[in-house]
C-alpha cells in the first residue's frame, strides 16, 4: 500500500531493563489524532533521542550508553516511513541524550551528557555518518550537591539559520554558544561563548520561534522558563525574563523536561515531570514575552518529551515512566490543551518525532 502523505511518528526509547525493542514507527490519522502501529527498528542500545534530516530521507539516534556513546543513522522508507540500519559512529563521550541535524543536511551535532562533550558528525551522501570533524569538552560545575558536580550537556540546538548553535550545559549552569563553520565542520566560540544561568537552574532544552528573534530554555531543577531576546547576526542571548512553569501553591517534586514553540508562533509549551503536566504560555507577537495560559494534564507519569504535529492540531506527551504516549487536542485559538481520547503503550518512551512523508 502507498503510504505516500502519511504523517510518521518516530519514538525512541530506553533499551535498559524496559522491554523495549527499539525506536517505534507509528502513523499518525490527521482526523482523530491516533497513532497507528507501522513497525519497529531495532537500533542498538537506548536509541532515547532522534533527529530526522531535512530531505526526510534520513533519521539519526543517540544511543544514550554509559562509556563511549554512540550515534545511528536510518534511511527512511519514503512509502512506509519504516527504518532501514546505514551505520553508526561513535559520540566521543558518555551519554548522548540529544542531538540535531543542521539545515544543509550536511552535519549532525549531539550533546553527551555524561561527561559533559558536544561533537560534529558529518553526514555523507548516502545518509550514513562519518567519523567527527570535532569534539569539545565542557569544565565547570553548580550548586547542585548530587547533579551538578560537573559537567554535563543536555541539548544542542541551532538556531533558523543554523549558523550558531546553543548548548545547554545542566552541570554548570550555563548556555555555551558556538558558530558552526558549515564548511569544516567545526564549533567556533561565538563573540560571547557562554550566557550564566541562575545557579541551581540546570537548563536542559531550547527552542527558537520560528522569526528567529527568540529563544526559551526550559531549566530541570529550577522548574523555569527563560526567554531571551536572540541577535542572528552575533548568536547573542540576551536575557528578558524567567517565569515558574509549576502552579502556584503546587509544593510536590518535579523537574522541568521539554520545550517547544507552536509551529505558527503563538504559544510556548513545556513538561512538567512529577506534576505531570504541561504548561501552556502565550507569545507576545511585538516582544516574544510570555503570559501564562494554563496548564494540562498530560493522563501519565513523567512527559520527558512531547512535540506537536505538522498539522499543528495536536500535542504528543511521551512518559518515561508510564510506558505510554498520550494525544492532547489543541486549540488554535486559545493555544489550550484537552484530552483527545487516545493514547498508546510504548515501553520507556524518551523521545517522539514526526514528520509527513512527501
Amino acid at each position: 500500500m502507498n503510504e505516500q502523505g502519511a504523517i510518521i511518528a518516530y519514538i525512541g526509547t530506553q533499551t535498559d531493563n524496559s522491554g523495549s525493542e527499539g525506536i517505534y514507527v507509528y502513523r499518525m490519522n490527521p482526523s482523530t489524532g491516533e497513532l497507528d502501529y507501522s513497525s519497529t527498528a531495532a537500533a542498538g542500545i537506548n536509541p532515547t533521542y532522534l533527529a530526522v534530516h531535512p530531505s526526510k530521507k534520513y533519521l539519526y539516534a543517540a544511543n544514550t550508553i554509559e562509556g563511549e556513546g554512540q550515534i545511528s543513522a536510518f534511511a527512511i522508507d519514503s512509502r512506509t516511513g519504516g527504518l532501514t540500519p546505514l551505520n553508526r559512529q561513535p559520540s566521543g563521550g558518555s551519554k548522548p541524550v540529544h542531538l540535531v541535524v543542521d539545515g544543509t543536511g550536511k552535519f549532525v551535532l549531539a550533546g553527551n551528557f555524561g561527561d559533559g562533550s558536544v561533537c560534529v558528525l558529518p553526514v555523507r551522501a548516502d545518509g550514513r555518518l562519518g567519523a567527527m570533524t570535532d569534539f569539545i569538552r565542557h569544565s565547570g560545575s553548580s550548586i547542585h550537591p548530587t547533579r551538578q558536580q560537573g559537567p554535563r550537556v543536555h541539548s544542542v540546538t541551532l538556531d533558523p539559520a543554523g549558523r550558531y548553535a546553543v548548548a545547554a550545559e545542566y552541570g554548570a549552569d550555563q548556555l555555551r554558544v558556538y558558530r558552526l563553520d558549515a564548511e569544516r565542520g567545526k564549533l567556533l566560540p561565538a563573540a560571547v561563548p557562554s550566557v550564566a544561568v541562575a545557579a541551581g537552574s540546570g537548563p536542559r532544552h531550547a527552542a527558537f520561534h520560528p522569526n528567529g528573534r527568540w529563544v526559551y530554555v526550559i531549566n530541570e531543577l529550577g522548574n523555569t522558563l527563560m526567554s531571551y531576546d536572540y541577535d542572528p547576526a552575533q548568536g547573542l542571548l540576551l536575557p528578558k525574563e524567567t517565569h515558574s512553569t509549576l502552579p502556584e501553591g503546587f509544593t510536590g517534586p518535579s523537574f522541568c523536561a521539554d520545550v517547544h514553540v507552536h509551529p505558527d508562533g503563538t504559544y510556548v509549551y513545556g513538561s512538567n515531570r512529577g506534576h505531570n503536566s504541561i504548561v501552556i504560555y502565550a507569545v507576545d507577537p511585538d516582544t516574544g514575552r510570555l503570559r501564562l495560559a494554563g496548564h494540562e494534564p498530560t493522563l501519565g507519569r513523567a512527559p520527558r518529551s512531547f512535540i506537536i504535529d505538522p498539522t499543528g492540531r495536536y500535542l504528543y506527551a511521551a512518559h518515561q515512566d508510564s510506558d505510554d504516549v498520550v494525544a492532547l487536542a489543541l486549540d488554535r485559538q486559545t493555544g489550550l490543551l484537552r484530552p483527545a481520547g487516545h493514547s498508546i503503550k510504548v515501553p520507556m518512551p524518551v523521545c517522539i518525532k514526526m514528520i509527513s512523508l512527501p
